[in-house]
């Protein structure tokens, strides 16, 4: 049982609630998921079985898409409307702020800029997550870091008189938080911001239009599902036999990683072209249990 699901994540549920459930579903602890989403969050959650479970990097390092409502008016220590709310602003500061400023910021935050990641995330601070850290009364301060957002589209400015909600959908890499971009744009209009919403629409190379409930999601071959990320070339019997004692084999047509696939079509290993003594060949970075 070797493949990817792409399950559409309900609110309310962590990421790691979702690998519970699959694992019992199938019947396999081998199960893993790329890109954790926040309980609030819901949408695109890519879980990996069996092999699959050892290419998680290939799709977390890959591209995302959500869809997100910011809400300006209050700021939170979680930057969602899950946290405690630490900041209110006064009504005519907020009634201040025109469509305008908030089109100006969010399009200075498209392209590749330091952000400081929320203090809630799953950031490892000396092993433990920052969220954790948080939870427990611990101050976290992360450092920023460099994320590239491709796109930011506004389709709704709605105003009340607690509130500013701006829906947006976002293109972005991996890394990158929109709990972050609601942060900042709430400090820069100096009113506080935090996320009322957030949807995942696509973890490259799957799409929502992919996913199903966590009962209903079907799994996609191994080989099928990594040859959407990674390009793939097809091993020989007697290639099969070299990786399998972790021998390298005949160089890759680029310097790219390729997936390799047995003549049967099953994702069989990675390899990555090596010099070995003046000679390019390549070499297996990791191997598939064949089953």
């Amino acid at each position: 049982m070797n493949g990817f699901l792409v399950i559409d994540k309900p609110s309310g549920m962590t990421s790691h609630d979702v690998v519970a459930k699959i694992r019992k579903r199938l019947g396999t602890k081998r199960v893993g998921h790329a890109g954790t989403l926040d309980p609030m969050a819901t949408g695109v959650l890519v879980i990996g079985v069996g092999n699959a479970t050892k290419l998680m990097q290939y799709i977390v390092d890959g591209a995302k898409s959500y869809e997100a409502t910011i809400a300006l008016g209050a700021a939170t220590h979680t930057d969602d409307a899950e946290g405690d709310i630490t900041f209110t602003a006064q009504g005519q500061v907020l009634s201040d702020i025109t469509d305008f400023q908030i089109r100006e910021y969010l399009s200075k935050s498209v392209g590749t800029i330091m952000q400081k990641p929320s203090s809630v995330s799953a950031i490892k601070v000396d092993g433990k997550a920052a969220h954790q850290r948080v939870r427990e009364g611990e101050d976290v301060d992360l450092p920023a870091r460099e994320v590239t957002i491709s796109k930011i589209d506004i389709h709704s400015i709605e105003r009340n008189e607690k509130q500013i909600l701006v829906r947006v959908s976002v293109d972005c890499s991996s890394g990158t938080y929109i709990r972050a971009i609601a942060r900042d744009l709430g400090q820069i209009l100096e009113v506080g911001g935090h996320l009322t919403a957030l949807r995942r629409t696509f973890v490259s190379p799957f799409a929502l239009s992919e996913s199903a409930g966590i009962e209903e999601a079907e799994l996609i071959d191994t080989a099928i599902g990594i040859a959407r990320v990674l390009p793939t070339r097809v091993l020989d019997f007697s290639e099969m036999n070299e990786i399998s004692f972790g021998r390298s084999v005949a160089a890759n047509p680029d310097e790219r990683i390729y997936a390799a696939l047995s003549p049967a079509s099953t994702f069989a290993a990675l390899l990555e072209n090596k010099d070995s003594g003046g000679t390019l060949a390549a070499a297996p970075k990791l191997v598939a249990v064949q089953e």
